[in-house]
């Protein structure tokens, strides 16, 4: 049991709701913090290394079971009231974990390992960036691109809203965009870029078809794909709605698309 928040060994939670501090200190030390039971419990059983697990005092049978191995992860206790003054705010899901972030996969291996991919560009939300990583998982996507300005998928929230599934997929940064897209294709992906203009093709359409290897691309909400990514994309595809409806959320349109093409 630890009983003050200024503990050092309570240093890797600290200022959750800073979403600066965190960007800043996470990268620099190079771990991510997983958030809720069902989270923590996803990191705990994954391949990565989890540096502890802090849970609310009482809380601790939630996790017990995952933490019984001479080689698991530290567990510190904490009352709600030191754990709420160390994160910021008051944290009612009551467990956190921090975590070691995993190495970048290269766009060669997930090219040459992969059919289903999604590739993400601009995705500037972490909560949509967590659902669109949830949606990969559950319906048969294997890894994701991601351009150089969509957001950090370890990020608190983006973890959280993938209730975990993003630990399992693998992930590539690309800095020189939209290169990528032609390594995909060189390995026999078909690009379908999803856009809601008039002209593009049904998806349904598209789908029909069934390529063997699929890349998915998805723009932010708002702008949507580049000029210069939609130039780069084999197709483009529209997921049919009510004309008097501007658009779908971004997270939801890339589910009905994984679901398309994803899991048989």
């Amino acid at each position: 049991m630890i009983h003050t928040a200024a503990d050092p060994l309570l240093d890797d939670y600290r200022q959750l709701r800073d979403p600066g501090v965190r960007a800043r200190v996470e990268a620099e030390q190079g771990f991510f913090i997983a958030e809720g039971i069902t989270v923590v419990r996803r990191l705990l059983a994954s391949t990565l290394r989890v540096r502890s697990v802090l849970v609310m005092e009482g809380r601790e049978d939630r996790v017990a079971d995952l933490l019984s191995t001479p080689n698991a992860a530290p567990l510190h206790v904490v009352s709600s009231a030191v754990m709420n003054e160390l994160v910021g705010f008051d944290l009612h899901r009551g467990v956190l974990a921090s975590a070691d972030r995993p190495e970048w996969a290269s766009i060669e291996h997930i090219a040459r390992n992969s059919r289903r991919v999604a590739v993400l560009e601009g995705i500037n939300d972490h909560e949509n960036l967590g659902a669109i990583a949830r949606s990969a998982r559950a319906l048969g996507f294997d890894a994701l691109v991601l351009d150089p300005t969509t957001a950090d998928p370890w990020y608190r929230r983006s973890v959280r809203v993938s209730m975990g599934e993003i630990v399992a997929l693998p992930m590539a940064r690309c800095a020189d965009w939209p290169a990528p897209l032609d390594v995909l294709r060189s390995h026999g992906f078909t690009v379908v870029a999803l856009t809601p203009a008039a002209d593009s093709t049904n998806i349904a359409d598209i789908a029909a078809v069934a390529p063997e290897r699929v890349a998915i691309m998805l723009g932010a909400e708002g702008p949507g794909l580049s000029a210069a990514a939609l130039a780069a994309a084999d197709v483009r595809a529209r997921i049919p709605i009510r004309a008097d409806v501007d658009s779908l959320n971004v997270g939801h349109a890339a589910a009905i698309a994984f679901a398309a093409f994803g899991y048989r």
